[in-house]
């Protein structure tokens, strides 16, 4: 075993020499990344995004395999090529002591998401990378529906209480459910407990899944579904629902609404989702940047990554990868109406000060097939099956803890940091 070891190590220390040994002369900063994969995507990022910095870059994407590998060889070696790492935050956190201090880095006048920049410190002190892009979930809504909103809610701040009682009037003024949700085969149902309703409810995500805060989560959930179109547990893409009016108000991801807000832009508005007693509970899927201690050239790559975040660099993203910014900026007239629909919505949600993100799970690996049954059964016995709210989360509760414990996953935002795997109480 030990000779095992030893072998693996010169592997990787003689690969890091390889590829350190490729265009050392050159003074350009690598930005090493697993998003932007697709061909044209890079190649805007190149042409488009990365034109505009004051030095040279040699953008390259890769599958997430290879990338870590990559990340990890240099490290072993002790010396690098790559000048900048991009990757989703689940990538990051096993990349915390081989990244840097961010917290000297001169961002200028960008406003970078504060939440998003706190999951940046991997729950430490230091800044270990900065957000760079996200994409989630919003609500939509037919123009139509605005009419029936309780009086004095604030469309951009609705509480769940809202949402039902906006849902109620709409079903008694036109005599038919008009709220609609993803609860088909392929719908995003399970984001949507994850993420959503018990961040909102439970400040949690795993640890209180069988709480008393849960199970008022789900009673509330079941109060929501008595005005919610039944021809939802065929939904999938809620934009069809949407473009046909069988529902005006809907949740779902940016990328399953976008065709609504593209072809009529002039009768959807989008909106963040509700909040509950413990936050506006939302799953932002965030991309962040960060440096390797063994980076060639410190200066280069923290003006990079700078720039990066520059509001000007984050429209240009946009356009690139239909990742949406994480600073405070004005999207250009230009942009397709679903990115100016989706992105204002996007920005009031992770903007707004009950802002409560629940990430999306890490470490899970084969296993997170189980971890969403866990909530989509839940789904199925409690609001279509009708069972005991409580019975059902102790039993599912049992599923889930298995799932954690043979995972060994330490828990993630917005669950406190564990020591071994997520407990769930």
């Amino acid at each position: 075993m030990i000779q095992l070891r030893k072998t693996i190590a010169a592997i990787a220390v003689a690969s890091a020499t390889s590829i350190i040994g490729i265009g050392s002369a050159s003074a350009e900063v690598l930005f090493w990344a697993n998003q932007a994969k697709p061909v044209e995507e890079a190649q805007a990022m190149r042409e488009k995004v990365l034109s505009g910095f004051e030095g040279d870059v040699d953008f390259q994407s890769s599958d997430s395999g290879p990338w870590l590998t990559r990340i990890q060889a240099e490290a072993a070696a002790g010396k690098g090529k790559i000048g900048l790492i991009g990757g989703l935050h689940g990538d990051l956190i096993s990349l915390g002591d081989n990244m840097i201090d961010l917290s000297d880095v001169d961002f200028g006048d960008a406003e970078i998401n504060a939440k998003f920049m706190e999951l940046g410190k991997l729950g430490g002190s230091e800044q270990k990378y900065v957000p760079w892009m996200q994409a989630t979930y919003v609500m939509a809504a037919n123009k139509k529906a605005l009419e029936h909103l309780p009086e004095g809610a604030d469309i951009n701040a609705l509480t769940y209480d809202q949402l039902i009682e906006w849902s109620k009037n709409m079903a008694d003024s036109t005599g038919s459910p008009k709220f609609g949700f993803p609860a088909g085969p392929k719908g995003l149902k399970h984001r949507f407990f994850q993420g959503y309703l018990y961040p909102s409810y439970t400040n949690s995500m795993v640890s209180k899944f069988r709480s008393a805060e849960a199970e008022a989560a789900w009673n509330k959930f079941k109060e929501l579904w008595q005005y919610t179109n039944p021809g939802s547990t065929g939904y999938s893409f809620m934009q069809e629902q949407l473009l046909t009016e069988e529902v005006w108000v809907a949740f779902d991801h940016t990328a399953r609404l976008a065709n609504a807000f593209n072809e009529r832009p002039d009768d959807f508005i989008a909106f963040p989702a509700p909040a509950g007693p413990t936050g506006r509970g939302f799953m932002p899927v965030v991309v962040g940047i960060g440096i390797p201690k063994t980076a060639p050239d410190m200066e280069e790559s923290k003006k990079l990554l700078a720039y990066m975040v520059q509001a000007s660099t984050q429209n240009e993203t946009l356009r690139a990868t239909s990742f949406f910014p994480v600073v405070n900026t004005e999207l250009p007239d230009d942009m397709p109406a679903a990115v100016q629909i989706s992105g204002a919505a996007i920005a009031a949600m992770s903007g707004s000060a009950d802002a409560n993100p629940g990430l999306l799970p890490v470490g899970l690996g084969k296993l997170g097939g189980e971890f969403n049954a866990a909530y989509v059964d839940s789904f199925e016995r409690i609001i279509l099956g009708g069972e005991d709210v409580r019975a059902v989360l102790d039993e599912q509760a049992e599923a889930l803890r298995g799932v954690m414990n043979e995972a060994a996953a330490p828990c993630w935002g917005p669950d406190p940091a564990s020591d071994g795997p997520c407990p769930v109480e």
